[in-house]
């Protein structure tokens, strides 16, 4: 990669700076407090959930968040006590990761990509989640313009909580579908 970067640097192309500059967005802006303040503003505002649920790039918009241009469609897929959703990108690693931050390492992993779709359930109960079986899984997978986040049902002990203290306990993984809070 240095080597890439340097010739590309000697051409005149400043790699070095597009680099940097891309390291302070996935450091400093592309992190996962953005979708839990997307999550908790849901949480405490039925008629901006309702705007979400409908049509969650403009939603998201209304607190200052952007997606690419070629995240052209932003799915948002409750949960309930009956559907558990779960994202994965079978061909990559896409995620709306202006939302909810890089891709770890295990959703980039193929035994993740291949397998959570097949074999939902089991993937999740060895990530920590057991569901029961009367829980229905959807696995949802992006496509090159769409991309997919989960909102986390609330846990019940959080009524009566400030926004801010809800953006607190959201994860990446609960945006994701591989944990419950």
């Amino acid at each position: 990669m240095n080597a890439v970067q340097a010739v590309l640097d000697d051409r005149g192309l400043n790699a070095s700076a597009a680099v940097e500059q891309l390291d302070h967005l996935a450091q400093e802006q592309w992190v996962p407090q953005n979708g839990a303040r997307v999550v908790a503003r849901a949480w405490t505002d039925p008629a901006f959930r309702e705007r979400l649920l409908a049509d969650g790039r403009s939603a998201v918009s209304e607190l200052g968040l952007t997606l690419p241009k070629h995240h052209r469609h932003l799915v948002v897929l409750e949960n309930t006590s009956t559907i558990h959703n779960v994202i994965c990108c079978t061909q990559c690693s896409c995620t709306a990761f202006t939302l909810i931050g890089l891709p770890p390492d295990w959703y980039k992993d193929f035994e993740y990509r291949a397998r959570i779709v097949r074999q939902s359930r089991t993937v999740l109960k060895e990530m920590g989640l057991d569901l029961s079986a009367d829980i229905e899984i959807r696995v949802w997978d992006t496509t090159a313009d769409t991309r997919y986040m989960v909102l986390p049902m609330r846990p019940s002990e959080t009524i009566g909580w400030t926004e801010e203290r809800l953006v607190s306990i959201v994860t990446r993984d609960s945006m994701i579908g591989v944990s419950r809070l």
